[in-house]
């Protein structure tokens, strides 16, 4: 009998797991109350995700990651991810224009 080995978590389900208890906090509900609306593979134009902070400087590098896209009570909230671990929220309000797919 082969023993039950846990899952390997993707990179994008990494990141969107991330991004929902991030999301949870802000909100200050469960993250069972998320729903993932859209993950998109897309390449960033730069170290920021195409979601640059004031007053910060990043590097001009293309940066393959994910567009992440949760509803919670009826609004939608989008994140910007790399491949990794590094997510961050993006005000939609400022946001540019998204990236071409990867691929």
């Amino acid at each position: 009998m082969t023993p039950n080995l846990p899952t390997p978590v993707s990179g994008q389900e990494k990141v969107i797991e991330i991004a929902k208890a991030d999301l949870a906090q802000r909100l200050s509900i469960l993250t069972n109350q998320i729903s993932l609306v859209e993950a998109t593979e897309v390449e960033w134009s730069d170290s920021s995700l195409d979601c640059p902070q004031p007053d910060m400087s990043y590097l001009q590098v293309i940066t393959p990651g994910y567009r992440i896209l949760l509803e919670a009570s009826g609004t939608q909230h989008e994140y910007h991810s790399n491949r990794d671990a590094y997510v961050v929220y993006c005000d939609n309000s400022n946001l540019p224009a998204l990236p071409k797919p990867s691929g």
